[in-house]
């Protein structure tokens, strides 16, 4: 009886403890300078600057659009040549018209695309601050060698299929890659888990199965996820890139899948933008396709 009557006690002490009003004083943070940059091979690079947003700010399009840094520096070197990125409007998929820096395609002669061992260096300067960062793009070390698809039975539906990918590592350990995929005409997206290194299957070939990427703006279907319909024509985009890229990148899918888990660890994400958030990252891009018969 004495011990029912001290658990009753101790039961209201702590109701009544979590029904004290608490009140925290939560400092206010000057907002860091954001940056999303990417160099593909073949491809010009492509800058986004924005500020950070504090943790409890209201998120809207008015907000998004007021986060875009403008009339900033920015410069990608060769240690040959440098070229000046200028602020202009562009189309990204999935994401619409933004704010971005890029080249001056009609100045040819000042300009140049993403090689497969390169080593490029981005400079920024904005708000009275400079950044610097430095990223490679791999040589393909990682080698996609084929597509194919199988056929999957979800429950009672068999309309649905599973890409597959067969890769040859090459014998050198420290190998990365990231892969998006498209689904007929729609824009490349990440899978959840989108990044693959060598710790494993260094120098073997190997096949794995390839998930359907998602547009991490709306909610995943468990039921669905992974999946092709038949019929889809499927494109693999398999990207080799660099340590850093891929430690960005492995944190940022892990922290999306963690949302809402109790029991999850918390994530740091490092980019290798010193001073800055986010990341300046290359990529070795190789495409294949694959049509879904039904």
């Amino acid at each position: 009886m004495r011990n029912l009557l001290m658990i009753i006690v101790a039961a209201v002490i702590l109701f009544s403890a979590c029904e004290k009003d608490i009140s925290v004083n939560l400092q206010q943070q000057e907002p860091s300078l954001v940056v999303e940059g990417k160099f593909e091979t073949n491809r010009y690079p492509q800058v986004v600057l924005t500020h950070s947003l504090g943790y409890f700010s209201q998120i809207d399009p008015a907000a998004l659009l007021a986060s875009f840094v403008h009339k900033a520096m920015v410069t990608v070197s060769d240690s040959v040549r440098t070229m000046t990125l200028l602020e202009t409007i562009v189309e990204i998929p999935g994401l619409g018209p933004v704010f971005a820096y890029v080249p001056d395609t009609t100045r040819p002669s000042t300009a140049f695309k993403g090689k497969a061992g390169g080593r490029y260096t981005l400079k920024i300067t904005a708000d009275n601050k400079s950044y610097e960062a430095v990223t490679t793009i791999p040589l393909h070390n990682f080698h996609l060698d084929t597509i194919w698809w199988r056929r999957a039975r979800q429950g009672d539906d068999t309309l649905k299929a599973r890409l597959w990918a067969r890769i040859t590592d090459a014998a050198t350990l420290g190998n990365y890659a990231r892969y998006f995929t498209r689904t007929n005409s729609d824009a490349f997206l990440p899978g959840l888990n989108s990044t693959l290194d060598d710790q494993v299957v260094n120098g073997t070939t190997f096949e794995i199965p390839v998930d359907a990427g998602v547009d991490k703006s709306k909610r995943t279907d468990p039921e669905t996820y992974g999946y092709f319909n038949r019929g889809d024509t499927v494109t693999l985009k398999f990207c080799n890139i660099d340590k850093a890229t891929y430690s960005f990148w492995r944190a940022l899918d892990f922290a999306y899948s963690s949302t809402g888990n109790p029991f999850a660890s918390p994530t740091k994400i490092i980019g290798n933008v010193p001073g800055a958030i986010g990341y300046w990252g290359g990529y070795a891009v190789t495409y294949k396709t694959v049509i879904i018969r039904k």
